[in-house]
């Protein structure tokens, strides 16, 4: 087991029937850039059975943090929804992935568009001070089928806006916008369609997107992942990477699996 970190389950909270998350204790040594993801899971027979999960804790917190659905015959997940506090995962040693504010070209407003526990990256990032310095705003956009599914989101965003540090960068610089497509709410609607309508820019007091300024990551379900990134190279943004930065990256990893 010398690729994985052998870390202990400091808290589990489970938000829906199909949502939970769940903190770690996180080794000295387990370096990350916010955005990124890594291998982890658990022991099963003597031998590691994992998946991609990105860090929904900061790189300078001290405890991981990991943002899950639950699916009662995946052959991870039905069993990591059942962890308690005081059981042991295994983190693997390195962490990768494409959200990271490197791969994009400079720019003024940093949209973060995200479905269901596409939002964890995002978690991770906009508790970055540098996001803040780099980009005069941040849109976290978070859409879920049901309103429940916000839960940990809307959470997020409250205790980050009592923080005596993000507290008053984020009244500044942070709009949250979360949408829901399958009960009555404030904001209704697929993110796809509520870009191309301008209702999202419209309803949040700012101006449509704007290949100038915009700059955008992407996280989420295959559907949303591919429908977007057809909306925005059919008006000439291009797709970054970690060789030549662009004006929105994807992160496919977790599409793969």
């Amino acid at each position: 087991m010398s690729a994985f970190h052998r870390e202990k389950v400091l808290s589990v909270q489970h938000w829906t029937d199909t949502l939970f998350s769940f903190t770690a204790t996180r080794s000295s040594g387990f370096r990350f850039q916010n955005g990124q993801f890594a291998m982890i899971g658990l022991e099963v027979d003597g031998r590691p059975l994992l998946r991609a999960y990105s860090m929904a804790s900061a790189n300078h917190e001290e405890a991981l943090e990991f943002f899950s659905i639950k699916v009662a015959d995946g052959p991870l997940t039905s069993r990591l929804q059942k962890i308690k506090e005081g059981d042991t995962i295994l983190v693997g040693r390195k962490a990768t992935g494409t959200l990271v504010t490197d791969n994009l070209l400079p720019g003024k407003r940093l949209l973060l568009l995200s479905t269901g526990t596409g939002l964890a990256p995002f978690a991770s990032l906009i508790k970055d001070p540098d996001v803040y310095e780099k980009f005069e705003t941040v849109i976290l956009v978070h859409g879920c089928r049901q309103v429940s599914e916000l839960a940990y989101g809307e959470k997020l965003v409250a205790t980050l806006g009592e923080d005596e540090f993000f507290g008053p960068l984020m009244r500044e610089q942070f709009v949250y916008y979360p949408t829901v497509t399958r009960e009555p709410f404030r904001n209704r609607g697929r993110i796809t369609d509520l870009i191309n309508s301008d209702q999202l820019f419209n309803d949040i007091g700012l101006p449509p997107l704007d290949i100038e300024t915009d700059r955008i990551m992407l996280c989420g379900s295959p559907g949303m992942l591919k429908e977007l990134q057809e909306t925005f190279e059919a008006r000439d943004f291009i797709e970054g990477s970690h060789t030549t930065p662009g004006h929105f990256v994807i992160e496919k990893a977790f599409v793969e699996r």
